[in-house]
């Protein structure tokens, strides 16, 4: 069974992506074992209760520096032995010393089809308002190995998702959300838990 780690900041919806897929069966030999957020009060621990799936906060906030946020983080990781780490809408940078210790264990989704609008800077609806803005006729989605750079990691899976005329970056960011990144990342947890 591969142990997966959700870490999360907002509203979860891909973190229910994934806990709807090992419920159905498109998520196969994965437990998940646990969610850590960096904000209090968000709707993905809600999620992760309802589930019954343990969570806690580690937030900047409750740190003097950096530094000691960092290495919270890095224990409560530790803490939940996972094999794979899901970064699902997590907008915190992964300290240097994650990134060493968990090397293609740690997976992020990325609501553009990369190397289009990624990179620092580039989170949330943030995205889609350059991709509305260059005037693509394509976004998506892309699931990656995250490595020491921003959103530069090997790409594992993409899926193309269509600008409609007269897309707010409010509407394209529900089409890619359902049209795509809901369906990418429980794939690839999957092809991961099962290669």
């Amino acid at each position: 069974m591969l142990r997966v780690l959700v870490m999360v900041s907002g509203g979860g919806t891909n973190l229910q992506a994934i806990i709807d897929g090992v419920a159905n069966g498109t998520i196969t030999n994965t437990e998940l074992v646990g969610v850590i957020s960096n904000n209090y009060g968000v709707k993905s621990l809600e999620r992760a209760e309802k589930a019954g799936i343990p969570n806690r906060v580690v937030s900047p906030k409750d740190y003097s520096d950096r530094e000691s946020f960092n290495q919270a983080l890095l224990e409560a990781v530790d803490s939940f032995t996972p094999d794979l780490v899901v970064l699902a809408g997590f907008l915190v940078v992964i300290p240097p010393a994650m990134i060493d210790k968990y090397e293609n264990r740690i997976i992020n989704i990325h609501p553009s089809l990369i190397p289009s609008f990624c990179g620092t800077g580039y989170y949330g609806l943030k995205v889609h308002e350059a991709a509305l803005a260059r005037g693509v006729k394509i976004s998506g989605a892309t699931v990656h190995y995250v490595d020491k750079g921003t959103d530069t990691g090997p790409i594992i899976l993409q899926k193309a998702v269509e600008v409609m005329e007269g897309d707010t970056p409010e509407v394209l960011q529900r089409r890619i959300m359902e049209q795509a990144e809901w369906k990418i990342l429980p794939a690839a947890i999957d092809m991961i838990a099962n290669k």
